[in-house]
């Protein structure tokens, strides 16, 4: 019985903890779930002006701008499923009362990059939102070719002299000039808490499949 005593322990031990993560998961699931139901509700929510002081707390407040395009412009490399590869347009914009702010206008095919877009008076209904896409691996935006690599809205509020604002147009009135607004939705929000779950749990059926096999060999050697 001494033989079996310690890999039962350590396989009884292992099991539990890798149970208790793949537990754990499955309650942060449920957590990440409720966080991106309310996400999704205040994205719906009823549209308001844009208030004067603004900060990232505001993040997906749905808005309504009207104003002016500047002509001057980000391209940010990007894709669409159904388009392939292109760029999305954040353009600077001055509101009806003066402020500059930037437009996420939406999406162009790359053969639509250099497409002339003089400034424009435009009509959005839309969200605040302040993108966590940079990482350490994303590359620095190429200035001469104005090819940006992700949304960093203070880097992009210097670059286009406006306020670190960004208004991510999901409805737009006037001339579009040829750009695919892409609202803000939550399907961009990672939630992989289910995978790792089974994950977990399939780590300890192979260790307790594993404690099995070893006290079975055990077993053998006695005999």
């Amino acid at each position: 019985m001494r033989r079996y005593l310690f890999p039962l322990l350590i396989g009884v031990l292992g099991s539990a903890i890798l149970i208790s993560l793949g537990l754990w998961q499955l309650k942060r699931l449920d957590w990440k779930e409720g966080l991106i139901a309310q996400i999704q509700q205040r994205i719906e929510a009823q549209p308001v002006p844009l208030p004067q002081a603004v900060d990232p707390s505001m993040k997906y407040l749905p808005v309504l701008v009207s104003g002016r395009t500047t002509g001057q412009e980000i391209n940010m490399l990007s894709g669409m499923r159904d388009a392939g590869g292109g760029y999305q347009v954040i353009s600077a914009f001055v509101t009806d009362d003066g402020r500059r702010i930037m437009l996420d206008r939406g999406f162009v095919d790359q053969d639509h990059k250099h497409d002339s877009r003089p400034p424009v008076r435009l009509e959005v209904a839309g969200n605040l939102h302040w993108p966590d896409e940079k990482g350490s691996a994303t590359p620095a935006p190429n200035l001469a070719e104005n090819v940006w690599f992700a949304r960093d809205v203070p880097a992009m509020a210097a670059q286009l002299g406006t306020e670190p604002v960004l208004v991510v147009a999901a409805e737009l009135r006037g001339d579009t000039q040829g750009v695919q607004p892409i609202p803000v939705a939550v399907e961009g929000i990672p939630n992989n808490h289910l995978s790792y779950a089974v994950q977990w749990f399939l780590i300890a059926a192979v260790w307790a499949g594993m404690t099995v096999a070893l006290i079975w060999r055990i077993r053998q050697r006695k005999f």
